[in-house]
């Protein structure tokens, strides 16, 4: 069975919109704003991409992410790794072409028989909506967390509000960098 882990820079009260930029957020590129770049915060993305042998993502982060990931050096690795969408209105016409190979799955259920193949980890980058349904599924195994000392109040949330049983996280890794940033690694206890 392979690994799904959940990546995220998330603010200190939950929100995960738009960290980059991505139009249509009043608090868009929160993660540049008030914050001194400190190289070593980000050190777990090139891990990330060291360590994955696919990518999950919902529509929402594969129109976002699609234009831009291919062609940029600090997601290289990325490239040539299979893909997979999570969307039940994508056609093979909506993806791009220039990203390799892209799969569209049409439901959580098609997730979990992905996560039934032989491999290595698949990694979740963005997709709000996706990481709340696959938490909900129990599909989730590990979650990367920057944690950013911002509080935004409103937006897009990474956890469920979903009224379920409580489930317990392991703290497998941690550190704290000179800007405030907090790195999380949680294995999710099943």
């Amino acid at each position: 069975m392979r690994t799904l882990i959940s990546s995220a820079f998330i603010s200190l009260d939950g929100v995960v919109e738009a960290p980059g930029g991505e139009p249509g957020y009043r608090n868009a590129g929160w993660t540049f704003k008030d914050v001194e770049f400190v190289p070593e915060a980000f050190a777990i993305k090139g891990t990330e991409q060291a360590e994955a042998t696919a990518v999950l993502l919902g529509r929402v982060s594969y129109q976002a992410f699609s234009p831009v990931w291919p062609d940029m050096a600090e997601f290289a690795d990325y490239k040539d790794m299979p893909k997979y969408v999570v969307s039940t209105t994508f056609t093979e016409d909506d993806l791009v072409t220039n990203w390799g190979e892209t799969t569209i799955l049409r439901s959580i259920e098609e997730v979990a028989a992905l996560k039934e193949t032989e491999g290595g980890p698949i990694i979740v980058h963005g997709s709000a909506a996706l990481n709340r349904a696959l938490s909900d599924a129990g599909l989730i195994d590990r979650y990367h967390l920057l944690v950013f000392p911002t509080l935004l109040g409103a937006g897009k949330r990474l956890f469920s509000t979903a009224d379920k049983d409580a489930q317990k996280l392991k703290l497998v890794e941690h550190e704290v960098y000179a800007n405030g940033l907090q790195k999380q690694v949680l294995d999710v206890v099943h």
